[in-house]
């Protein structure tokens, strides 16, 4: 395990957190990138200082929204596990968590839906997870936040370029990792009874 010393400036290399640009309200965005997230090399009470040193005191004094990228987080390697989660959530002081008006959810895959919407309620409260909202597509997020005002890596452009010819994950009937399962071919008979309920 690295020092704490280590741990903060590979945070401050990797930006996983950057307060970023403005939404369509002129609020501040903070931008969280999962999958640069170095889950296995950060303990939980080095990243909860970092945030009550370098960036929740920016966020104390009025209204913010933030944008997490979930595009390519895997539970291996970027995801902290649920206990840490709830530790970072509750490590959130009151008044930041008053001035989060809005948590864009960018590329959130079938998984991470249905374990917000098992696990969410439970981990966090009802006002915060309330407040999340999920968006499939880039071009639905420049409806809230200032375009060129936040950086977005190529590595999600790419993957929202790649969803554009697989609609199916929208709606949880094809796996958002493609090595993990194959949805059934249309031509076949479970699949079109598949989709004969679904309709």
């Amino acid at each position: 395990m690295y020092s704490q010393e280590d741990q903060e400036l590979l945070l401050d290399k990797l930006q996983v957190f950057k307060i970023q640009g403005r939404d369509k309200h002129g609020r501040s965005v903070l931008r969280v990138i999962g999958k640069i997230f170095p889950a296995r090399l950060v303990s939980v009470e080095v990243l909860n200082k970092y945030l009550q040193d370098k960036i929740f005191p920016k966020l104390r004094e009025a209204p913010f929204s933030m944008v997490y990228v979930h595009t390519g987080v895997q539970r291996s390697q970027n995801y902290p596990g649920i206990s840490a989660l709830r530790s970072i959530y509750d490590a959130i002081p009151m008044d930041v968590q008053d001035h989060l008006e809005h948590v864009y959810f960018v590329h959130p895959s079938l998984q991470a839906r249905l374990f917000l919407a098992t696990f969410g309620r439970l981990i966090f409260s009802g006002g915060f997870y309330g407040k999340v909202k999920y968006v499939n597509r880039l071009e639905f997020l420049w409806d809230h936040v200032r375009r060129n005002e936040i950086e977005v890596p190529e590595f999600v452009y790419e993957h929202d370029e790649e969803m554009e010819y697989r609609p199916m994950v929208d709606y949880g009937l094809e796996s958002d990792y493609p090595n993990v399962y194959r949805a059934p071919s249309v031509d076949s008979a479970f699949s079109m009874y598949s989709m004969r309920c679904i309709a």
